[in-house]
């Protein structure tokens, strides 16, 4: 097999080089911040990249989100390997497409930089309103929280719509992972082509419509059968977790990173514990590990497949000595009880509690008394850091821990915000970190990607490259945020002390 090479490129061409590897048909169209992954595909097909089967992808750019996802539900009744990526209210645009592609039971896997939809103003920045919106479209959900990631997770998210004829949404943040530059191990082709399984591409070739092998499709159903017709997937979505963990078993065996439905860090025995998802996540890994190595008996939960949601796989994933869990969603839903993965939660601690769930004799139930709150964080790709993790972490040792409030923002309306330590820090020394103030346009963003791109492939240090940019675009004012070091790097937030500081404007000196 191929040696793997280690590059440093950004989330967007993370996902979109194994996408495009794995695919016939790319039908496109371009939205912030998922655009990316689509003029890659489109620049690849026009140079003649091949996918793992040798041939050019067709890329077709549609004229909305709505046509590509008709384009994509057309080739996919063909037989054909499709996929598409998207973001925010283009996402919207292609959940009627996404209720049919799910409920004709079709292998497929789309790409999203899950973005916030427009509400009281439109935001370009990141959050799960777009995703959490297509809860009901029968789509498996997966999630992934750093560039590694979207690299590995855009693989698990073929292979495992192949096996299971679940389409799947996979996603991850956007700008704050789909613009992040980091160091990652590449997939070659010849781990794509172990991962796919052809038999299961050929099962997905003998389903396109043929006049060969005619048969009926797209029908119309009354009272007397739809309820029945609806209810006959079920096997499907009860065998697609463990068909996702196992192809994460399979993929661990040939590259040696492991995942899991729901990853747990942190304390065995811990008492206080978060759930999170995407790469506020990474944020909580790192500050849950520092606290640990402080005495803490902290932890977190990963989630990594977010639907269908494995009631059983989440409650062996937390340890029998938590006393109080915090459930921190990135989004909002305004009127709902409470956000979509704490009431997933509070649904699944609930039936685990419930008689005859049937987890075996060395399961430990939830204990009655278990606390469970839930927050919400990074809204708009407002900032999350490890000063946040902690005040979340340090509201779960009262009695009577808050449930519905914020962190990252000063709510002066309804008083749900939660203080946090604004110095506080968890950085380690070996790290160099380096903060560059330019203008959009002014050539400071171009040169710190080249300068971490050679920094994390010519001198072994891991690299990382996040770039803040106003909405204004040219002649806004950009802020590049540049750490390497020795190991990998999961601080996906901006940097609060610099070792180097670059202004690259003289009038920014006085302004900022």
């Amino acid at each position: 097999m191929a040696e793997r090479r280690v590059i440093t490129v950004d989330g967007n061409e993370a996902c979109a080089s194994v996408a495009y590897r794995l695919s016939e048909v790319v039908a496109i169209y371009p939205i912030t911040p998922s655009s990316p992954m689509a003029e890659s595909a489109d620049e690849w097909s026009v140079k003649g990249r091949q996918n793992i089967w040798g041939a050019v992808p067709e890329v077709t750019e549609m004229q909305s989100e709505a046509g590509a996802a008709g384009a994509v539900h057309g080739a996919l009744q063909a037989g054909a390997l499709t996929t598409t990526f998207t973001a925010s209210q283009g996402l919207l645009l292609m959940i009627p497409a996404m209720y049919k592609i799910a409920g004709e039971l079709t292998a497929f896997a789309m790409h999203v930089a899950a973005r916030a939809v427009a509400t009281h103003a439109l935001s370009i920045f990141g959050d799960h309103s777009d995703v959490t919106a297509c809860r009901g479209t029968g789509f498996a959900m997966l999630a992934s929280g750093s560039v590694q990631e979207a690299h590995d997770f855009a693989c698990l998210a073929h292979a495992a719509g192949l096996d299971s004829r679940i389409p799947f949404l996979h996603f991850f943040d956007g700008f704050r992972t789909s613009h992040e530059v980091n160091t990652v191990e590449e997939l070659t082709d010849a781990d794509l082509r172990h991962m796919i399984d052809e038999a299961g591409v050929a099962a997905h070739r003998a389903r396109g419509l043929s006049p060969d092998r005619p048969v009926i499709r797209g029908t119309a159903a009354n009272p007397d059968t739809y309820f029945q017709g609806r209810e006959a997937g079920n096997r499907h979505y009860e065998a697609c977790p463990d068909i996702v963990q196992g192809t994460m078993d399979r993929f661990a065996d040939l590259t040696g990173r492991r995942y899991r439905l729901f990853d747990y860090v942190g304390h065995p025995e811990a008492e206080r514990v978060l759930v999170m998802m995407g790469s506020g996540a990474e944020v909580a890994h790192e500050t849950v590990e520092w606290l640990e190595r402080a005495g803490q008996k902290v932890g977190l939960v990963k989630v990594r497949l977010f639907r269908p949601f494995a009631v059983e796989q989440f409650a062996r994933a937390l340890p029998p000595t938590v006393r109080a869990l915090a459930v921190l969603d990135r989004t909002k839903e305004p009127g709902s009880v409470g956000e979509p993965l704490l009431l997933d939660v509070i649904a699944a601690i609930r039936l685990t509690m419930q008689a005859g769930v049937g987890l075996g004799a060395s399961f430990t139930p939830p204990r009655p008394d278990l606390v469970i709150v839930g927050g919400r964080y990074g809204i708009g790709s407002k900032e999350f850091d490890p000063a946040m993790v902690k005040a979340v972490l340090d509201e779960l040792t009262g009695d009577r821990p808050r449930t519905g409030f914020t962190v990252g923002i000063r709510d002066d309306v309804a008083g749900t915000s939660l203080e946090f330590d604004l110095a506080f820090d968890i950085e380690p020394d070996d790290v160099v970190r380096a903060a560059f103030f330019g203008l959009g346009a002014d050539g400071t963003v171009g040169a710190n990607k080249n300068s971490i791109k050679i920094i994390g492939e010519e001198t072994g240090n891991h690299a990382q490259g996040y770039f803040v940019y106003d909405s204004k675009k040219a002649g806004g004012v950009t802020v590049s945020h540049l750490r390497f070091g020795p190991r990998p790097i999961r601080s996906s937030y901006l940097i609060k002390k610099a070792s180097f500081v670059a202004c690259h404007q003289y009038h920014l000196l006085d302004k900022m």
